[in-house]
C-alpha cells in the first residue's frame, strides 16, 4: 500500500469527483494531518467542513486498518451523516479501490474496515454527543458541531454537554487525539474553552478583515473594503461601489462616504471562497440571517448566541470615579464626578432558603438628577447569614459584610427581598446595624410576579436609552476561566423564556433601579414651553347685569 499525505489523498479524490479545490482546503488538509493531541477547526457555514472531514476519516482508515474513530455530533442523526459520508469515500476513492480497502461489516452507527482485528469497537463509531458511549474506545475522538442551540439553550443543558464531553477523557486510548470542529452558538462557547486548554487551532473566517459602524454617513477604515453590507435580515443590502458609496484614499486609511445615512454598516475584505460565495449568494445569506449575532457567529466565528441578546452589557457606559460628600449652603450633597447624586438605592437578594440559587447578591445603584442610573457595586455576600460570639452578640456573617457597604457609602435605606428566607434576614440585619451603631432603614419586599418580566421592565429601557452606567469594579472581576465578569456573562446569557437561570445579580439590580422614582432631569426644567397660537374662536367680551332681588 502506498502511503500518501492527506493533501494528496484529498486531491486524488477531488480529481476523481471533478471538483475545483480552493487553496484554503489544502491548508485545512495540512492542519488535520498534524493537529496534535487536541485540535480545533472552525470554518464558516457552507465551506466544505463536513466533506473534508469525511475524506479525512477515509484517509485515516486507509493508512491504518486498526485506527478507531469515535465521531460525535449533536445528535445520532447528524453523526450518521458523517458515517455515511466516510463510507462513500472509502467505496469511491481510487486508492482504496486499488488496494482493496473497503467496509467489511457493520451498520451505519458502527462499522469495521477491511483488515481490522478489533471485534468490539468499530473503525467508525458514530453517535450523538448526548448518547451513551461509556464502553467505547478510540484512538481519535471527533466532536463535529456538538454545540448547537438545542443543547446549550439552558444552564442545565450546557452543563450536561460539558459532562458528556468530559467522559471522552476515559474513552480515549492513551496517546490518542481529540478534534473539535464547528461554529460558536453562544458567548459562553465550548470552543473558547478549548482554545484556553491549549488546542492547536485553525480558525477561518469568511472575511479576514472587518469593521462595523452605526448611524453613519461616512467612516474611516484601515483597509479598502471589497464588500459593504447595510443592515441585517430583511433590511440587509449589499451596497455597490461608486453607486451607493464612494471610497477615497487618505494616506494609509480609506474614507468611505455614503449617499445616505445607514443605521448599520459592515465593511469586509475579500471573502475566503469568492468563486463559490458570489455577491448574489452573500446578499441572500445576509438577508436570511435573522440577527447580527447569527451572522457574526456562523460566518465570522465570533462567540455569540445565534439569537438576539435582550440585555446587552456592552450598551452600559463604564466609569471609574467614586462618590464623595461635599458641604454646600449649610447641607451635605453627594457628588459623582461633576454629577450630583440625588438618590441611592441598595437591594439585597439573599440566596438562603431559595431553591436553585447560589449567590446572595447585593446591588448598589446611584441616581443623578438627569435620570441616569449608576450600577456602582455588585457584591456576592458569602458565608453564613449571621454569626454570633459566645455571648450571643452578632460578630459576622453576610449581614456584617452588608453593614460594611452601608457604612462605606452612607446608605440611608435598603430593600431586602424576603422570598424564601422569610423575616430572618431583615431581623438579622437590623441586629447587625444596631451592633454597629449604624442608622439605616430596612424595607422588606416580597415579589410574586414573573421575575424575568420584572428584570426586563427594569433594565431594558435604561440600557437601550444609554441611562445605565456601570462602575469598573463590576466589569473588572472576571470569573475563573472566563473572559468577562459574572454579571456581564449573566446579562448576555439572559433568556426571558427560561425560568431557571443565573440571574441573582440581575434581580437585585432590577430592584435597586426601580426602588428610586424616575426623574426627568433638571435640563428639562430650564426650557420654556413653546406655546402654540390660539386659533380657536371665542364669543368676545359681554357685560351682563345681575339682579338677585
Amino acid at each position: 500500500m502506498i502511503k500518501v499525505s492527506f493533501a494528496a489523498f484529498f486531491l486524488i479524490y477531488a480529481e476523481a469527483m471533478n471538483w475545483d479545490v480552493p487553496d484554503f482546503h489544502l491548508d485545512v488538509c495540512d492542519f488535520l494531518e498534524d493537529y496534535g493531541p487536541l485540535g480545533l477547526l472552525m470554518m464558516p457555514r457552507g465551506h466544505g467542513k463536513s466533506t473534508i472531514l469525511d475524506i479525512y476519516n477515509a484517509w485515516k482508515l486507509y493508512c491504518s486498518n486498526e485506527h478507531l474513530i469515535l465521531h460525535q455530533a449533536a445528535t445520532d442523526k447528524d453523526a450518521a451523516k458523517a458515517s455515511r459520508g466516510t463510507e462513500q469515500v472509502v467505496e469511491k476513492h481510487p486508492l482504496c479501490q486499488l488496494f482493496g480497502v473497503h467496509k467489511a461489516r457493520g451498520e451505519l452507527q458502527k462499522w469495521w474496515i477491511s483488515g481490522s482485528s478489533d471485534v468490539r469497537h468499530g473503525s467508525i463509531h458514530a453517535r450523538g454527543v448526548l448518547s451513551n458511549v461509556t464502553g467505547a474506545r478510540a484512538n481519535e475522538i471527533q466532536n463535529d458541531d456538538v454545540e448547537m442551540p438545542s443543547n446549550i439553550g439552558t444552564p442545565e443543558a450546557r452543563e450536561k454537554l460539558r459532562y458528556r464531553l468530559s467522559e471522552q477523557t476515559h474513552i480515549l486510548i492513551p496517546g490518542g487525539q481529540k478534534l473539535f470542529v464547528g461554529t460558536p452558538h453562544t458567548h459562553d462557547s465550548l470552543y473558547t474553552q478549548i482554545q484556553k486548554l491549549g488546542a492547536r487551532c485553525m480558525i477561518l473566517r469568511m472575511f479576514e478583515k472587518e469593521k462595523r459602524f452605526e448611524n453613519v454617513t461616512e467612516c474611516l477604515s484601515d483597509f479598502d473594503p471589497v464588500y459593504i453590507f447595510s443592515g441585517i435580515s430583511n433590511t440587509a443590502r449589499l451596497l455597490k461601489r461608486d453607486q451607493d458609496y464612494f471610497v477615497h484614499k487618505l494616506g494609509a486609511a480609506f474614507k468611505i462616504m455614503f449617499k445616505e445615512t445607514h443605521y448599520l454598516i459592515d465593511l469586509y475584505s475579500e471573502s475566503l471562497w469568492p468563486e463559490r460565495f458570489t455577491d448574489t449568494e452573500m446578499d441572500k445569506r445576509r438577508k436570511e440571517c435573522r440577527t447580527l449575532n447569527e451572522w457574526d457567529s456562523q460566518y465570522q466565528m465570533h462567540a455569540k448566541p445565534v439569537g438576539d441578546v435582550r440585555l446587552d452589557p456592552d450598551k452600559m457606559i463604564p466609569y471609574e470615579c467614586e462618590p464623595f460628600l461635599r458641604r454646600a449652603n449649610g447641607k451635605y450633597i453627594m457628588m459623582l464626578g461633576d454629577r450630583q447624586i440625588v438618590g441611592l438605592t441598595m437591594r439585597w437578594d439573599p440566596s438562603s432558603g431559595k431553591l436553585k440559587s447560589d449567590i446572595s447578591s447585593v446591588a448598589l445603584v446611584l441616581h443623578d438628577d438627569f435620570g441616569v442610573k449608576y450600577w456602582h457595586r455588585s457584591v456576592a455576600l458569602t458565608g453564613e447569614v449571621v454569626t454570633h460570639d459566645a455571648h450571643g452578640n452578632i460578630t459576622g456573617g453576610q449581614v456584617w459584610q452588608l453593614c460594611d457597604l452601608i457604612e462605606q457609602f452612607n446608605v440611608p435605606s435598603l430593600t431586602i427581598e424576603t422570598n424564601g428566607i422569610g423575616n430572618f434576614a431583615p431581623a438579622a440585619l437590623k441586629g447587625a446595624l444596631k451592633a454597629r451603631r449604624i442608622r439605616c432603614g430596612v424595607k422588606e419586599q416580597h415579589n410574586t410576579g414573573n421575575k424575568n418580566k420584572r428584570i426586563l421592565e427594569a433594565l431594558e429601557g435604561p440600557l437601550m436609552s444609554g441611562l445605565l452606567w456601570v462602575h469598573t469594579s463590576v466589569i473588572d472581576t472576571p470569573e475563573e476561566g472566563e473572559n468577562s465578569s459574572r454579571q456581564y456573562k449573566n446579562m448576555r446569557m439572559f433568556n426571558p423564556a427560561i425560568t431557571e437561570q443565573p440571574d441573582d445579580d440581575l434581580d437585585s439590580l432590577a430592584g435597586a433601579v426601580t426602588d428610586s422614582p424616575e426623574r426627568i432631569g433638571k435640563i428639562h426644567r430650564q426650557n420654556e414651553a413653546n406655546e402654540s397660537p390660539n386659533w380657536r374662536t371665542n364669543g368676545g367680551e359681554v357685560e351682563a347685569a345681575l339682579d338677585f332681588d
